[in-house]
């Protein structure tokens, strides 16, 4: 029996029979091409073979993860058609009259040491998306056969040197866990993992190669800790460790339909976040009271051009029904940072997290941002429907945004379409500054939710997608607490409702802290809702709400509120 320790980036226990996902990249040599148009056409037809299967991958992860995942896939596909990509390869062709593999190898070697070496956060992530698409072209290419994923089945346990979005989105039904020699809590197959419920532990460096396929293996993505070749007392420890989570869980769901009403009588909605009508059911399985984030992107990344009104208006009436008499809080368009759109053409930024994005970009283009409002319009007569503004900054933005919503219904008002007049407008506190001026912002809406995961990073100025600063990235720490507490205690003064839709709002062993710091509701992944209401019920607000102000006032990381909340 051996223990192995490394990062716990998925919560979970398992065991189960350890399989290597080996990742061969072939090396080839270059050699000179008597027809260059016929090497040519070979790379086109690499590359839309390349569009066919990420097109396909992102289909499958949209299925069994939503939108949110889905997205990563898009960016890969944005990659296909850079010129400063497999732009740059074509014209290596043409002008070294080379191979086309050779080419792609050299190209995809270049730019992700380029990528990687630059001082911005967001182009250094880029690098992984690069040798992912760059290692498929140059499968496709070379005829070579990637690591067949048959080779997987439930139970097993996936055991990789590091593990992309493509290949994490592979993964049959019923794999026990993740196991990694680099990665972090913020990789994408790390967040793949969570929304899979598939626990995982990555960074175990070169401890890993302790591990040889068809190991019994314990995955403890809690914790951190792996545990190779267990014996007989152990294996029976945990696996009645399982079972027991197993019980806790399949009675959280049998007590789903339930209010959550804290011990003391303070009610808490939850809520779902959605990314697409794929979401809608299994959010209704887990007894959702309501959507408190739906993703409207998945309309725009899957279309080559603008979605148009009509379009819009199908797809905000299919959740507004669905779910009807509840709220359904729909965000607007969201598009920068790591969200590109080819037919937008978004302009290269140093630092897009900080740029053009969101609503800003909204309010730049009237007409892209007045077509998805009067969808919205429309819309609300078929259900409960509440607006969200993300990456609101200031009082100007949910001005503009008003006399924009007028002119939209003044609109509709020529055209004879209905809607309903009273529909609440809300912002999310994404932006540290929107939750400072919370007291401000607040006399301008009707509710406001917290974004942790944006909150979070631009805090404490850690890249949630960098590896690098991943220890940083803590969205408990008491510094992103207090904002959240500054908000709450805003919405409270005006009288208005205040939710979190972002990560944080799922981890039930935080639950009890962020009813003690003023939430009135909390919104996350369909799964974790059934546990998190029996949190809720648990949970004495009184005591909570004092336990919370002595942690925002004693804790100086979130080690220690963690630490706090498990002492109490």
């Amino acid at each position: 029996m051996n223990q192995l320790q490394g990062i716990g980036a998925a919560a979970g226990l398992s065991i189960g029979r350890a399989i290597w996902w080996r990742t061969h990249q072939p090396i080839v040599t270059d050699h000179s091409v008597q027809n260059v148009d016929q090497e040519l056409i070979h790379f086109a037809n690499a590359i839309n073979q390349a569009r066919d299967e990420i097109g396909q991958l992102r289909k499958q992860a949209a299925q069994r993860m939503g939108e949110s995942e889905a997205a990563v896939f898009d960016a890969h596909l944005v990659f296909l058609d850079d010129p400063a990509f497999t732009g740059e390869m074509e014209q290596r062709i043409k002008t070294l009259q080379k191979n086309a593999a050779w080419v792609c190898q050299e190209v995809t070697k270049e730019t992700k040491q380029l990528l990687s070496s630059l001082d911005d956060e967001y182009m250094r992530a880029r690098a992984d998306d690069v040798g992912d698409v760059g290692g498929r072209l140059l499968l496709i290419l070379t005829g070579s056969k990637p690591f067949d994923p048959s080779q997987l089945h439930a139970g097993d346990v996936v055991v990789a040197d590091e593990l992309t979005p493509s290949q994490t989105a592979q993964f049959p039904e019923g794999i026990a866990g993740m196991v990694t020699a680099r990665g972090s809590q913020t990789a994408h197959a790390a967040i793949m993992a969570r929304t899979l419920g598939i626990p995982a532990v990555l960074g175990l460096g070169a401890s890993i190669e302790q591990i040889h396929s068809r190991d019994t293996i314990i995955v403890n993505g809690t914790t951190g800790e792996c545990i190779l070749k267990p014996d007989a007392d152990t294996i029976a420890q945990i696996e009645e460790q399982i079972k027991q989570q197993q019980d806790l869980q399949e009675k959280a769901l049998l007590e789903a339909a339930k209010d959550a009403v804290t011990a003391d009588g303070k009610r808490i909605q939850v809520f779902a976040n959605i990314g697409g009508p794929q979401d809608i059911q299994p959010a209704l399985d887990n007894k959702a009271e309501g959507v408190g984030l739906f993703r409207t992107e998945f309309l725009y990344l899957d279309n080559q051009d603008w979605p148009s009104e009509d379009e819009q208006y199908a797809a905000y009436r299919q959740v507004l029904e669905a779910f009807a008499p509840h709220p359904v809080i729909i965000r607007t368009l969201d598009i920068g940072g790591d969200k590109e759109l080819p037919y937008a053409q978004l302009p290269k930024e140093e630092n897009p997290f900080l740029g053009h994005r969101a609503i800003r970009y909204c309010l730049d283009h009237p007409e892209i941002f007045c077509t998805q409002l009067r969808a919205l319009l429309r819309a609300s007569q078929h259900g409960n429907l509440w607006i969200m503004l993300p990456m609101i900054e200031n009082v100007a933005e949910i001005n503009k945004t008003k006399q924009l919503l007028e002119q939209c219904k003044a609109e509709l008002d020529r055209r004879n379409q209905t809607y309903n007049e009273d529909i609440p407008l809300g912002i999310m506190i994404e932006v540290p500054a929107a939750a400072v001026i919370a007291d401000q912002l607040a006399k301008e809406v009707d509710f406001m939710s917290i974004g942790t995961n944006d909150l979070t990073q631009y805090t404490l100025a850690a890249d949630r997608g960098n590896e690098k600063v991943a220890h940083l990235y803590d969205a408990a720490h008491p510094a992103v607490l207090r904002l959240i507490h500054l908000a709450c205690d805003a919405a409270a003064k005006q009288g208005i409702p205040i939710g979190m839709c972002g990560e944080l709002a799922g981890d039930k062993a935080l639950t009890k802290l962020l009813i003690g710091l003023g939430l009135d509701e909390l919104s996350m992944s369909a799964n974790s809702i059934p546990q998190v209401k029996q949190k809720v019920r648990k949970t004495d607000y009184q005591v909570a709400k004092e336990q919370t102000e002595q942690i925002l006032t004693t804790a100086i990381d979130g080690q220690q509120v963690r630490d706090s909340l498990t002492t109490k």
